[in-house]
Parts: structure tokens; sequence; C-alpha cells
């Protein structure tokens, strides 16, 4: 059965080639002709080739991860955490299997180099920043206040987790997995900034562009045996905006 068709949609005047994947399940989508809302479009799953219609649009899923699957996943997260932190560059993946209590294949199945998985854990790392900054953003404390405060619990997350650490001085690759995130904390500690300007109590010349070499700073005293905490205040008192 030849399971190559093209998808003709008249009114977005594109014709899109489609090929079924192997381990995929498909959606299919009926569109009524008096449409105008995409909340009006509805879903269907089908689970067999032979199934696929010559419907409008058909839109390959990926299955869910199941729940033995996802428990390797945290195990192997986990164990990640903890033997980045002990051994960083000399961490192995045979290392991280052993840990985890999985075959090094599994490992390898879930995270196919030591890079996608250190990937991994600083994504989630900056998951959690973002969080933080959101609820700064909500908090009804001064917008000063509300900026250092945000500052203050990611770097008590980040003293926490040496693997992170580690990571984030990994590489291009690395930091690449946590894009999305960064561009998003970017976007948040921007409008901590801009909020504590208008209030005139942040030094005028403070931009997004400069809270990670701020962060390194502090970071690089966590792993040299410092008082990282002194570090941070002095940094944080040094962005006040001047009498």
């Amino acid at each position: 059965m030849d399971l190559r068709f093209r998808l003709q949609s008249g009114e977005y005047g594109a014709t899109v080639p489609f090929v079924k994947p192997i381990g995929k399940i498909y959606m299919k989508i009926t569109e009524s002709p008096k449409i105008t809302e995409p909340s009006e479009i509805t879903e269907s799953l089908i689970t067999e080739p032979s199934e696929i219609t010559d419907s409008p649009i058909a839109v390959a899923v990926e299955r869910p991860m199941r729940a033995d699957a996802r428990r390797n996943h945290d195990r192997i997260l986990a164990a990640g955490r903890e033997v980045f932190g002990e051994n960083g560059a000399e961490a192995q993946m045979d290392d991280i299997a052993r840990h985890a209590g999985v075959g090094v294949g599994t490992v390898y199945r879930h995270f196919p180099t030591k890079e996608a998985l250190m990937g991994e854990l600083v994504r989630q790392k900056f998951a959690l920043f973002v969080l933080h900054a959101r609820a700064a953003l909500m908090s009804e404390e001064a917008p000063f206040d509300a900026l250092t405060a945000a500052l203050r619990r990611n770097a008590e997350q980040i003293a926490l987790d040496a693997a992170t650490r580690y990571a984030m001085g990994a590489g291009t690759a690395v930091w690449e997995a946590a894009t999305v995130e960064r561009d998003e904390l970017s976007e948040l500690f921007a409008e901590l900034i801009s909020r504590a300007h208008r209030a005139g109590t942040l030094r005028r010349d403070l931009t997004v562009a400069d809270i990670p070499m701020l962060m390194c700073g502090v970071s690089t005293s966590m792993d040299r045996d410092l008082d990282w905490r002194r570090h941070l205040e002095l940094t944080l008192d040094g962005l006040r905006a001047s009498p």
C-alpha cells in the first residue's frame, strides 16, 4: 500500500507531502466547510495506516512515553546529576547507567550523547529559573527587591547542583538545549529590570545582558570554597541606583 499522499488545501494554497513514519500514531482532523474558528475542528485518533483516508489534514503525533520508560528517563537524569556533580568531565555514560540501575543501551536510547544529557539537566534548571522570575513579577515586593529575590533564588539552586554548574560550562550544544527557557528567562528579567528602572532604584546602565555575567561570577565562587553568598550580596548591592 502506498502510504504517501498529498494534502491539497485550496483555502491556504498549499500542497504538502506526507510520509508515514514508523512508530507513530495518526491524528485525523476533519474540517467542516462552515468552520471559521480553530475550536470547531474535531479530532479523532487512528492507529492503522489502512484507516487513513483522503481527509483534509493528517498529522503524525509522537506516542507518549510509557510509564516504565518515564521512570527510566527520570532515573537517568537523577544519576546524571549525581555523576556529573561528582566527576565532571570524567563522567562516563557507563557510570551513569550503573547509578541509574539500567543498561547503558537504555541510557543511550534516552540520551544519545553526554551533551544531550547535560543539555536536559541545564534545560530543567532554566525552567526552574523561569518559575522564580515569574513569581518575582507577580509578587508585591518593591521592584528592586523583586529582582534581587529572583537572583537569590536562582543562585541557591545553582549552589545545590554541581552537575548543572559543570554542564553550564560544557559548550554551545548544551546551552542550545535550553534555548526556549533562556529566551523566556531573558524576557522576564528584562521586565523586572525595566520596573526597577522606572522606580528609580536600579542603576541605569544595567541591562538584561549583564545578568548571565553576574551569575556566572557568583557560580565560580561556589566551586572555589569561597563565600558565594557574600559575593552575591556584594554584587546585588552594587546594582542599586546611586543616591
